[in-house]
C-alpha cells in the first residue's frame, strides 16, 4: 500500500484529473467506510452513462474508465459520422462526468494485454466491461477475403480517423459502381458519404486523407443490398429521409419491390418507424421516376437480394461483382416473423468495391463466457453469468453494458438505459452487502490500478493528454474551416498527449 501511495505522489504533477480527493473535501468524515471502487472498461456511450448514473447513484463511489486508444468516446468520435455534428454534441456531457473528482480516465490501456480481467477484479470492487463491438460478422460465402471487400466498420473507421485504420486505403478511383451489403443506419451513412457533394464533407470532422481520397472517387453508382423487402428495411426514417435528399443523387427502386402483402400491412400496422421507412421509399420511388438526370450519381435500393458468393474480376485478386440470389419472405415457424428464403434464381451486380454492413461483432475475453452466436457476455439485466445460461451463476462484481450485453443495436441514446439498468443491478447488490463482505480483503481501486500500471512500464494517457489533443486538433481545424482536424496515428496521438 505504501508503495501505492508514493507511486501517487510521484505521478501526481501529470495525474491531476486522477488524484482522489480527500474525505473531507467529499463531504465524508475522516471514519468514512471505503469508497466503492468501479473500473469501467471503455469509454464509448455505454461507458460514460455507466460511469455518470454510479457517480450521481452512490456518493461513495470513486469510477476509473480505461480505454485501449489514447481518445475517449468511443463510437462518438469513431463511428458517428461526420456530417451529423448534432450526435457528437453528447461528448459534453461526457467531458463533464470525467471532470468529477470521483472519475478518472486512463488512456491507452488494453485490456488483456496491460491490465487482466482477474488483476481488475483483484483491485476494485465492480468492474464493468463496455467495450463494446471492435470486429465484424463475417458472411461466410466464396470470394470474402478479395482485395476491394471491406467491413462498413472498417470504412467507417477509416474516414473517422481511428488509428486502426488509418492505412485501410480502400480503392475509390477503379470503379463506377459500389455495393453495400445491408440496409441498415450504418449502411445508408456508408452509402452517403460515398455520394455527398465533396464541399460539404470539406466543413465536417472528415479526416484529410478520406475527403482526398472521396475527391478523386470514380464511383457513381451505390447500391444498397437488402435480404427482404422495403417494409422490413432496418434504418431509421431520419437517415432515410437524409439519404433521399442528397444533392444530385437519383434515387432509383424497383417498383414491383414495393408492392406489399397482408404480412406486410400487419407488421407496418404494429410499427410506426416500418410504416414511416415504406412511405418514405414509396415517395421517392414516384418522385424520381419520370425525372430526367444527367450525369448525377445514382442511389440504388435492392431489395429481395442476398449475397451468395463474391465473383473476381478479370486480374483475379479483386472483387469484380457480387452473385445475388433473389429471395421471398416467409414466416417463421418459431418466431411468426417474416424471414428471406432463396428461391434458386441468380444474378451478378456488377462492382469494384463492397461494404459489409451486417453486424459488428464483440470480442471476447479470456477466462469469461461468451454466447458466440450473439456476440455477448451472458448476463441478467447487467450481471455477468458464469455460462450462456440464464440458470448459471453470478459472477460477483463483474458485470457487462452496452453493446456487450445486449448485442449491436440501437443509437447512442439506447445505452443510457441500458447503463442505468447495470448501474441498478449493482446498487441492488452493494445494498445487499454482497460488494463488500466483512471477510473481504481490501481494495485499492486507483492506487492498486497506478502500481499494475508502473510495474508493467505501461504509460497511460490520463484525461488531461486527451484535453491536449482535443485543443490540438481544434486549432488544426480552425485553419481550414473545419470542427477538427483529427490525429490518426497511434504515435502522434501518444506524442501530444504526452507534451
Amino acid at each position: 500500500m505504501a508503495r501505492g501511495l508514493r507511486l501517487l505522489s510521484r505521478a501526481a504533477a501529470r495525474l491531476r484529473p486522477l488524484l482522489v480527493q480527500g474525505p473531507t473535501a467529499r463531504g465524508f468524515s475522516a471514519s468514512a467506510p471505503e469508497p466503492l471502487h468501479v473500473c469501467v472498461v471503455g469509454s464509448g456511450p455505454a461507458g460514460f452513462y455507466t460511469a455518470d448514473r454510479m457517480l450521481k447513484g452512490h456518493e461513495g463511489a470513486q469510477v476509473d474508465i480505461i480505454d485501449r486508444l489514447p481518445t475517449p468516446f468511443g463510437l462518438v468520435r469513431s463511428g458517428v459520422a461526420p456530417d451529423h455534428p448534432e450526435t457528437k454534441i453528447v461528448v459534453n456531457q461526457f467531458s463533464r462526468v470525467a471532470a468529477n473528482g470521483r472519475c478518472s480516465f486512463f488512456g491507452n490501456v488494453t485490456l488483456g494485454r496491460d491490465v487482466s480481467l482477474s488483476e481488475l477484479c483483484k483491485t476494485y470492487h465492480v468492474v464493468v466491461l463496455a467495450y463494446g463491438a471492435e470486429s465484424d460478422r463475417s458472411l461466410g460465402i466464396p470470394g470474402e477475403d478479395l482485395k476491394g471487400i471491406h467491413s462498413a466498420r472498417e470504412f467507417v473507421w477509416w474516414y473517422n480517423g481511428h488509428p486502426d485504420m488509418r492505412d485501410l486505403s480502400p480503392d475509390l478511383k477503379n470503379t463506377e459502381s459500389a455495393v453495400v451489403l445491408g440496409q441498415g443506419n450504418v449502411a445508408l451513412d456508408v452509402a452517403r458519404i460515398l455520394l455527398r457533394c465533396k464541399t460539404e464533407l470539406a466543413t465536417t470532422d472528415i479526416t484529410d486523407y478520406a475527403l482526398d481520397a472521396l475527391c478523386g472517387s470514380t464511383i457513381r453508382k451505390v447500391y444498397l443490398v437488402g435480404r427482404r423487402g422495403p417494409v422490413q428495411a432496418a434504418c431509421t426514417a431520419k437517415e432515410l429521409r437524409e439519404i433521399l435528399g442528397l444533392k444530385n443523387v437519383r434515387v432509383c427502386i424497383n417498383e414491383a419491390d414495393l408492392v406489399t402483402s397482408p404480412a406486410d400491412e400487419e407488421e407496418m400496422r404494429n410499427s410506426r418507424i416500418q410504416r414511416r421507412v415504406y412511405e418514405l421509399l414509396s415517395k421517392a420511388a414516384s418522385t424520381h421516376k419520370d425525372s430526367n438526370y444527367n450525369d448525377q450519381k445514382e442511389l440504388h435500393f435492392v431489395f429481395f437480394r442476398k449475397p451468395t458468393k463474391f465473383i473476381p474480376s478479370e486480374n483475379g485478386s479483386t472483387v469484380g461483382a457480387v452473385q445475388l440470389e433473389k429471395t421471398a419472405l416467409k414466416a417463421d415457424e418459431v418466431t411468426g416473423k417474416q424471414v428471406a428464403v432463396g428461391t434458386g434464381e441468380f444474378e451478378d451486380l456488377k462492382c469494384g468495391l463492397v461494404l459489409k454492413s451486417i453486424g459488428y461483432r464483440s470480442l471476447p475475453v479470456e477466462g469469461l463466457a461468451f454466447d458466440k452466436n450473439r456476440g455477448v457476455v451472458p448476463n441478467l439485466r447487467g450481471r455477468v453469468l458464469s455460462s450462456e445460461s440464464e440458470t448459471g451463476t453470478v459472477e460477483t462484481g463483474l458485470y457487462v453494458v452496452g453493446w456487450l450485453k445486449r448485442g449491436p443495436t440501437g443509437i447512442v441514446a439506447t445505452n443510457l438505459h441500458c447503463a442505468e439498468e447495470t448501474v441498478a443491478s449493482i446498487l441492488e447488490a452493494d445494498k445487499k452487502g454482497v460488494l463488500r463482505p466483512p471477510s473481504d480483503s481490501k481494495k485499492h481501486g486507483r492506487t492498486g490500478l497506478l502500481e499494475i500500471l508502473e510495474q508493467k512500464n505501461v504509460r497511460f494517457v490520463p484525461f488531461s493528454g486527451w484535453e491536449k489533443i482535443d485543443s490540438k486538433e481544434k486549432m488544426a481545424g480552425q485553419l481550414r474551416n473545419k470542427p477538427r482536424e483529427k490525429i490518426t496515428t497511434w504515435d502522434e496521438l501518444q506524442k501530444v498527449a504526452n507534451e
